[in-house]
């Protein structure tokens, strides 16, 4: 139960973090700020990581994400994945990287996996083994545990645990994993705009390995990397049949600000420049956009919004609405009511997008 600290007003099912209500975070933002910079100051400390991007004068700047750090002989990048060094620069996120890799059946449990060529076979034989699930076949799922938000309700918040543990992978480790039987490989995270050179240089790797074979590359993302970097994951996606699938959190600034620790300018700008080029392949779906369901905060409102936004640009882009399990500092909270997941599914449809799904539904109440 949320007792705002701003206007005291009490919500059921939601718990206490970030302590102000969604009303008087889009309202009264001025007073909130400070009031949720502060968790997510203390939410960083614990795992190492600065509370503020760094800005040092005349230090090296970060260009692979729109955070754009500049980062000073002593900084840590905001995302923990490089320091200020030279060294850490031509070396971190890009020669290696804090990442980690299993093999997932297909179909799996996918942002994608109902409009995907392994879940469904949208696209063969092109880019797809067989005209249905690709039962048999696998996913190469790489994690990379380092991210460039600070979501206050991370689903995979370990990776920050993992990170600290410092396991650095090679190129030429991952590039080696994927075998006969490998028929996607998925990025995600964490996220994986924090590493993107290193990604690249293993995409490289396995598909001039694997050119006689299907091997789709598919981004699961929150859409901050920079543009050159978002370009390349487009076009890779495109030509081996996989997708971008980006998280848009939050339409609202203040709202995302306070869940997420970031605006989200660059990430609508980024996402209306995929969306724009969604057409150049339709099957399977070239883009995906995903929204988690946080009770009391992402609701009804938000999702209209950000539907309405993806409908300007082509309303056949699948969107999947996303249970919320409790985690991470909100772990006192409820999961997704039905009523919820039930007014924005038709939130999203009444906002023009003709392809909307409720996933995670064994977690809703």
């Amino acid at each position: 139960m949320l007792i705002c600290s701003l206007c005291g007003s009490v919500f059921q099912n939601v718990g206490k973090t970030p302590g102000v209500c969604s009303d008087c975070i889009r309202n009264r933002w001025e007073e909130a700020r400070g009031l949720v910079e502060g968790v997510h100051r203390e939410s960083r400390k614990r795992f190492n990581l600065p509370a503020r991007k760094p800005c040092s004068d005349g230090g090296r700047e970060c260009k692979i994400c729109v955070r754009r750090c500049v980062m000073g002989e002593g900084d840590v990048g905001w995302c923990g994945v490089r320091k200020g060094s030279k060294e850490s620069f031509s070396r971190d996120g890009n020669k290696r990287a804090l990442v980690s890799a299993y093999f997932d059946p297909l179909p799996t449990n996918c942002v994608a996996d109902w409009v995907c060529a392994g879940g469904t076979g949208s696209g063969y034989p092109e880019f797809a083994y067989e005209p249905g699930p690709e039962v048999g076949y696998y996913n190469l799922a790489v994690f990379f545990e380092a991210c460039n938000l600070n979501c206050l309700f991370c689903q995979n918040w370990s990776f920050k645990v993992a990170a600290l543990k410092g396991r650095w992978k090679s190129v030429e480790f991952l590039a080696s994993l994927p075998d006969s039987r490998t028929s996607c490989v998925c990025f995600f995270g964490g996220d994986p705009s924090p590493q993107l050179p290193y990604a690249i240089r293993v995409v490289n790797q396995m598909l001039a390995a694997r050119q006689s074979r299907i091997l789709r590359i598919c981004w699961e993302t929150n859409g901050m990397a920079s543009i050159p970097f978002l370009k390349y994951m487009l076009e890779v996606s495109k030509k081996t049949g996989g997708c971008i699938k980006v998280d848009l959190k939050a339409w609202d600034r203040r709202i995302h600000m306070a869940l997420c620790g970031v605006d989200n300018d660059h990430i609508l700008r980024n996402f209306a420049y995929l969306a724009s080029r969604a057409k150049e392949r339709l099957e399977p779906p070239l883009v995906i956009a995903s929204t988690l369901l946080v009770p009391g905060y992402v609701d009804a409102e938000e999702v209209f919004n950000i539907a309405r936004f993806i409908a300007r640009f082509d309303p056949d882009i699948p969107y999947s609405l996303l249970a919320f399990a409790p985690q991470f500092e909100m772990k006192d909270f409820r999961p997704t009511s039905a009523r919820q997941a039930g007014e924005c599914f038709e939130a999203a449809r009444e906002a023009g997008l003709k392809r909307v799904r409720i996933a995670n539904r064994h977690l809703l109440w």
